[in-house]
């Protein structure tokens, strides 16, 4: 097996005591795109910071391309970082914010200019030499920022949600430009993102965390389809993996909890589903329209509807589906990897 380009193991890092990040492991692969997913709090900002050396860890390891940098200095990780607040010069130039890193390490002239014109090339950003960040939109002063980490020329690149302050519009523009970056250079990337849309959409390995303990590592289809536990179903996924009690389907009275996505439920015809549910709300979508519903044995039931539907709020509905469909959970939430025996009839 190859040896990991970045691998961290069993790392910790407490504040006064207060848990930040426990027992992380990962393994990361040369050139792949990796996001860091998780809500506030759950300490994936905190990974990202120890891998990059601004923090140190309390117990464990971390490498990168082979050499044990647990404490070493952020300048000796061959690592480029990109930040949330683009964290540019505001009285210098585009061309001078590119080029800073390069002149503090005495970089011959020609050189500066001839990777200057590479990265300007390639954010899109020819002919703002001479701009101040003030003059800029946020995404060209977003750009601004990969054009500095392009210039760098590291293997690895960090980015600590780079495009939450860009509009939703700007935000997939600027996705897809990171994710061309990133497979045209050959660069790792771990990218921290709470924004689930960016993380299935542009990484090979999604790591989602919690209270800062690692939920599930995989690819995005892998959290998808095969959720390790209910935190990871009802995270992942929009509309919600919606859960049900065992209880509440005949057969499956000894499964504590079900999971169900919703484009594998569908409307029965009255007396011809599997669960009787209320219509809680109608969310249209242009393409589809969600139902949401209610029953008292399941959360975040939801079914898909092609095209515009409007439901009145309390009105009964059955749904179907097929057992093909379901996910199993024990009672402590994790992944049941067989289905339960039916009882005898």
């Amino acid at each position: 097996m190859a040896t990991p380009f970045v691998h961290v193991e069993n790392v910790a890092k407490r504040w006064n005591g207060q848990l930040g990040v426990e027992n992380v492991s990962l393994s990361i692969p040369r050139g792949s795109f990796v996001a860091l997913l998780g809500p506030s709090g759950c300490g994936k900002s905190t990974t990202l910071r120890l891998l990059s050396g601004l923090e140190l860890p309390d117990e464990g390891r971390i490498s990168i391309d082979g050499r044990d940098v647990t404490t070493a200095a952020p300048s000796d990780r061959n690592l480029s970082m990109v930040f949330q607040s683009y964290a540019l010069f505001p009285h210098l130039n585009v061309a001078e914010n590119v080029v800073f890193g390069l002149k503090v390490r005495r970089v011959a002239a020609a050189e500066r200019r001839e990777k200057l014109k590479r990265a300007l090339e390639i954010t899109g950003l020819l002919g703002y030499e001479n701009r101040k960040p003030g003059e800029l939109s946020g995404g060209q002063r977003q750009r601004v920022a990969l054009a500095r980490a392009i210039v760098a020329n590291q293997p690895l690149c960090l980015m600590d949600e780079p495009l939450s302050n860009l509009d939703a519009k700007l935000r997939a523009s600027v996705r897809k430009d990171i994710k061309k970056l990133q497979v045209d250079l050959g660069i790792t990337v771990v990218y921290v993102t709470h924004d689930q849309t960016e993380a299935m959409s542009m990484a090979d390995m999604v790591v989602l965390m919690k209270d800062g303990h690692i939920q599930q590592i995989g690819a995005p289809e892998d959290l998808y389809y095969r959720p390790a536990n209910t935190f990871v179903a009802e995270f992942v996924g929009s509309p919600p993996m919606a859960l049900i009690e065992g209880a509440a389907l005949p057969g499956f009275e000894g499964v504590p909890l079900i999971g169900l996505r919703a484009e594998n439920v569908h409307v029965a015809a009255p007396g011809q589903g599997r669960l009787r549910c209320q219509v809680s709300e109608c969310e249209f979508l242009g393409s589809e329209t969600f139902i949401g519903l209610t029953h008292p044995s399941a959360t975040g039931l939801t079914v898909s509807m092609p095209g515009l539907k409007t439901i009145p709020a309390g009105q009964s509905l059955d749904i179907g589906f097929a057992d093909e469909h379901l996910h199993f959970f024990d009672a402590s939430g994790q992944r049941a990897e067989t289905r339960p025996p039916r009882p005898a009839e």
